[in-house]
């Protein structure tokens, strides 16, 4: 069967399908990537691990302000044009990053590849799903699921071989080389395939979605010294009331930024809440357990990074896999498997504490990513199909929004959690070495409570097999 362009001519589907996840899987791993680097670049730029931080707490705010974006972007610009900006900015930002002299270019590099990443993960999922009949939409996301799941997971583990070779930089010049070759090969495999509804760029909808950013900001401010407290509060009151001055304003216009009357569907609103919670056991898995390897088994970055290359391999075999059986005996069995596999692990994470060694904590970690497998793909694709066609990429839209702030308030979270309770047992007269392990068993605790509720959204699912 062909397929054909919006121009009427043939085009290659495969091969448009393999370029945009490839885009995809390569920006995702950046975003997870860094984070094994923090020392090098801690000694490098002559900065503290609070500011280094931001180069992936950054990365996650300006995600968050550029995903509602998304849709319009894709109503207003030709795909292809599209994705071929997204690859240069992307491109761009990695240079800027390569050649850094200081922090604050660097920073600037890792903006502008955070701007690429957030318009193009809501975007490369509406089109698959707008390209995609329904009933085989189950088993096309779960090879998205794949490479979203698979490159968040596998981004430490890249860093780890390239830091083990080279230095920091070496890391983007990969990253560089890949998407300057996908620019090339896009210039003739990607097609315009997305109909348009031109409509003006609302403004003041972007200018108050930046409350995202001053919400996350000060949650990550809490348990660090010397904060101004009234400051605090203010960025804190004044983010509150942008972000519900957005989604007001959003219910009342005609052309919304971002169509928030799909939360309208109970079915879409427990897809947001489940793609949510599986999102954040992943990424708090990717970022938490290097840190255990490290700083409680003591073992070194390179092998701390490969220690998650496991629960990738069961998550890039199972995606794929659970899509289809998605499709086949519905939604809620194949997403309440996933919870319980979640649950699980954090459960004997929980009652063990940090006394497991490295090869049970890997086990765990793939069960885990295993769960994630089962969830967070399926769920996307449920949420589309509860939604009109033409309302399917404001929905990815909202929930690619939702899924990157809870994800971002995840890491967080579980950092104060492991830096307060670390830095309380230790004002208490315990060693360093106890009062670690006190912080990560507290987070583990936290992140099982947390999936308890991911577990009552999925008991609350509509039976449904499309």
């Amino acid at each position: 069967m062909k397929n054909y362009d919006l121009n009427g001519k043939p085009y290659n589907r495969f091969l448009f399908v393999i370029v945009l996840l490839l885009g995809s899987f390569t920006m995702s791993m950046s975003q997870s990537s860094i984070s094994t680097a923090y020392p090098t670049l801690m000694s490098s730029f002559g900065i503290d691990a609070s500011t280094v931080q931001w180069l992936t707490t950054g990365f996650m705010l300006i995600m968050c302000v550029m995903m509602p974006v998304s849709p319009w972007l894709l109503n207003n610009v030709k795909f292809k044009q599209l994705f071929l900006l997204i690859l240069a900015i992307f491109d761009i930002g990695t240079l800027i990053v390569v050649v850094a002299p200081n922090f604050p270019v660097m920073m600037l590099g890792r903006a502008m590849e955070a701007i690429a990443v957030g318009i193009l993960f809501p975007s490369y999922q509406s089109v698959l799903l707008y390209i995609t009949p329904e009933e085989k939409r189950g088993t096309t996301m779960g090879f998205a699921g794949l490479i979203m799941g698979s490159a968040l997971a596998c981004g430490p583990i890249l860093s780890a071989i390239v830091l083990h070779f080279s230095a920091w930089r070496g890391l983007f010049i990969v990253f560089a080389v890949i998407i300057s070759v996908l620019f090339v090969i896009s210039l003739f495999a990607i097609k315009n395939v997305m109909p348009q509804k031109e409509s003006h760029l609302d403004f003041p909808s972007v200018i108050l979605s930046v409350g995202l950013i001053g919400i996350l900001y000060v949650v990550n401010m809490i348990g660090k010294t010397n904060i101004d407290l009234t400051e605090a509060i203010i960025i804190l009151i004044v983010s509150i009331l942008m972000v519900a001055m957005f989604a007001i304003r959003q219910f009342k216009m005609d052309q919304p930024l971002l169509q928030l009357r799909v939360l309208k569907d109970f079915n879409y609103d427990l897809s947001v809440g489940l793609t949510g919670s599986s999102y954040i056991a992943l990424i708090v898995v990717t970022i938490i357990f290097p840190l255990y390897y490290q700083d409680v088994l003591g073992v070194s970055k390179t092998v701390s990074g490969l220690a998650l290359a496991p629960g990738a391999i069961v998550l890039s075999l199972l995606n794929p896999l659970t899509g289809k059986l998605a499709d086949k005996i519905g939604f809620k069995s194949t997403m309440l498997t996933g919870m319980f596999m979640i649950l699980a692990g954090w459960l004997v994470l929980s009652i063990t504490g940090a006394t497991l060694g490295l090869v049970p904590m890997m086990v765990i970690a793939a069960i885990i990513e295993g769960g994630n497998a089962f969830v967070m793909m399926p769920a996307v694709t449920m949420g589309a199909n509860s939604l009109p066609k033409d309302l399917i990429s404001d929905g990815t839209a909202v929930i690619s929004t939702f899924r990157q702030v809870l994800g971002s308030t995840g890491v967080l979270v579980a950092t104060l959690i492991l830096s307060n309770v670390m830095n309380n047992n230790i004002a208490k007269g315990m060693s360093h070495a106890i009062a670690q392990m006190g912080g990560f068993h507290v987070v583990f605790i936290t992140f099982f409570v947390i999936e308890l509720f991911g577990l009552a959204m999925a008991l609350m699912l509509k039976n449904t097999k499309k």
